[in-house]
């Protein structure tokens, strides 16, 4: 089976459930980056993460083996901050504490005219729900990191992702949330400028396990080569949740890298 329509210039990879689960990587994923690397194909670790910055998330990665440049780090804190500082919000966060250094220069004073939601399981409690439902109905922009409803926690288990609170304001307040991460349009669209491959789409792939939030949406829509994994959050059967056909489905991040680089 053929697993590539056009030479690849570049590459997205997911993170969290592709190249490893908590702290461990998924198997032989330290080597097939490496091979990868060699193979000198524009890189880009493109994440939904928000329960730390970018430069913790940098720091685990580079703690559990893989070697990367800081600046192939984008995430979607990136993108929310950008959006921030661009639309001159006041945002009500509800992110974890460690998250929150990234937006220590934002001014968070109220009346909030936005509230940013991302996966802050210490944040997601009535109390703060509650006071986010009362700022958007005053008035605030609401806006969510991702709306995964779950992820993977470790090899068997899924825990509940930030999906379902969003859709809970959404339901609350009459507003439908606006998104920045995976897998919005515009957070593909960024990355693929930082590679300088804007204009070429369809010459980068995009790696994860999650048909939906990684394969889906804007990835689908700029056509960018789609490839999911059997690891992370996979489950049998995901293959079938996209709306048009994969450009390839593999066991692991490396045997997807093997095939590639064939």
């Amino acid at each position: 089976m053929a697993v590539a329509r056009k030479a690849l210039k570049g590459i997205m990879l997911d993170i969290s459930g592709t190249l490893h689960v908590n702290y461990t990587p998924t198997p032989n994923a330290v080597a097939a980056l490496a091979r990868l690397r060699a193979s000198g194909i524009k890189i880009r670790f493109v994440t939904n993460s928000t329960r730390i910055t970018d430069d913790q998330l940098y720091s685990k990665l580079d703690g559990m083996g893989f070697k990367l440049d800081r600046s192939e780090v984008f995430s979607s804190l990136s993108a929310a901050k950008r959006m921030i500082k661009d639309r001159n919000y006041r945002p009500m966060l509800l992110l974890e504490d460690e998250a929150l250094e990234q937006f220590a220069d934002i001014d968070c004073s109220e009346p909030y005219n936005a509230v940013l939601l991302g996966l802050a399981p210490s944040k997601l409690d009535y109390e703060h729900m509650n006071r986010a439902f009362q700022a958007v109905l005053e008035g605030a922009d609401l806006i969510g990191i991702h709306r995964a409803k779950y992820i993977a926690t470790s090899k068997t288990q899924l825990s509940l992702g930030p999906g379902p609170f969003v859709a809970a304001l959404e339901s609350a307040t009459d507003k439908k949330a606006e998104l920045v991460g995976k897998p919005a349009r515009a957070f593909y669209q960024l990355a693929l400028a930082d590679m300088e491959l804007l204009d070429e789409p369809e010459s980068v792939a995009m790696i994860g396990d999650d048909v939906l939030a990684d394969l889906g949406g804007g990835a689908e829509e700029l056509g960018l080569q789609r490839f999911l994994v059997r690891t992370g959050k996979y489950r049998q059967g995901d293959e079938s949740k996209a709306s048009t056909t994969l450009d390839g489905t593999f066991d692991s991040f490396a045997a997807a890298v093997q095939a590639l680089c064939e």
